[in-house]
């Protein structure tokens, strides 16, 4: 399944729901895991984010390629080396960073208890 850009760029909001950047089209699954990997590392390139989130290239492509297009990752150029990183100054990526902290935290204090 292909990533129709258009969908995005015709929104009359400048950021999509929620429900859409964590659901729409593509696995919200795979969308969650990436997310959740650019918060823990500052930047990496595609072949490691694929390699972390055990999905295929043209998966993490297509969503890093949603999360660009709505403005949450940043993607720069070295050569043919592409790295990306959650936009630092979106305020909806800080959101997205203290809902993964928050999230990892109480599944650790959860453990904690139920050991």
């Amino acid at each position: 399944m292909t990533l129709d850009m258009t969908d995005i760029l015709i929104q009359s909001s400048p950021f999509p729901p929620i429900e859409e950047v964590l659901s729409s089209k593509l696995s919200s699954k795979g969308k969650i895991k990436i997310l959740k990997i650019l918060t823990h590392y500052e930047e990496l390139n595609i072949s490691e984010i694929v390699r972390r989130a055990q999905l295929n290239h043209a998966t993490v492509t297509q969503h890093l390629d949603y999360f660009k297009a709505i403005g949450i990752v940043e993607e720069k150029s070295f050569g043919r080396i592409k790295i990306y990183r959650l936009s630092p100054e979106d305020a909806k990526v800080k959101v997205i960073r203290d809902l993964m902290e928050s999230w990892e935290h109480s599944e650790l204090s959860n453990n904690i208890r139920n050991s």
